[in-house]
């Protein structure tokens, strides 16, 4: 007889395996994926009991391969495999609620509102990170079929933090960007031609082959 998948939800009871999960650490490359998803599109959500966070991920159809990927890396923390979704045509999947995901939480969201966290030089100095941001809020700038450069989508953060974001590129990897307005958020570019080519080395080793297209 099939033996159930251990699931987290609302008020059952655990089960030894995601006990003891909970007490498991992430692994470095991880922890590097999650604040990349985080810096993205990924949103951190409470358990039932609001003493730990889960990470929740949701791609479009056309991504599935990206969220099967993420679905991989980030195991045993993810159950079950990533469920579709057929009156949005996407894909969602969710880890357990763990205390590194909390420590995420507290650093992103303090007040409830999501901020660059204070460790924000550490994790953009990590090309993984920045691969996964990419992959979730990049896209190429193109003009007349011609290439011009990247988009980093990154509306959630306000003006002074997206300068930040600008200053930390320069200091970190030499790459020179800026804030653009972008229907009444900002959102940041990297146009200079020096400044994309950099910026494309840096992540394309870790931005996986269904991904590439947003290189343009």
């Amino acid at each position: 007889m099939a033996t159930a998948t251990p699931r987290e939800s609302r008020k059952i009871t655990y089960s030894s395996e995601i006990r003891h999960l909970k007490t498991v650490p992430f692994t470095e490359r991880q922890k590097s994926i999650v604040v990349g998803c985080v810096l993205g599109d990924a949103c951190l959500h409470p358990n039932w009991s609001s003493t730990n966070y889960t990470l929740k991920i949701t791609r479009s159809e056309k991504q599935k391969e990206y969220i099967d990927w993420q679905h991989e890396q980030l195991k045993p923390f993810v159950l079950t495999p990533p469920r579709w979704y057929e009156k949005t045509h996407s894909y969602t999947m969710r880890t357990i609620s763990h205390s590194d995901l909390t420590s995420l939480y507290r650093e992103f969201y303090p007040d409830g509102k999501k901020i660059l966290p204070e460790k924000m030089k550490e994790y953009i100095k990590n090309p993984l990170t920045l691969a996964l941001w990419f992959m979730d809020d990049g896209n190429a700038i193109r003009s007349k079929g011609v290439l011009r450069g990247y988009h980093l989508n990154t509306q959630s953060f306000t003006e002074v933090q997206n300068k930040t974001i600008v200053e930390l590129l320069k200091e970190v990897h030499g790459i020179h960007s800026y804030v653009e307005r972008n229907h009444g958020y900002f959102r940041i570019g990297i146009c200079a031609k020096n400044a994309r080519d950099t910026f494309r080395n840096l992540i394309i080793e870790n931005v996986i082959p269904s991904m590439q297209y947003k290189f343009g």
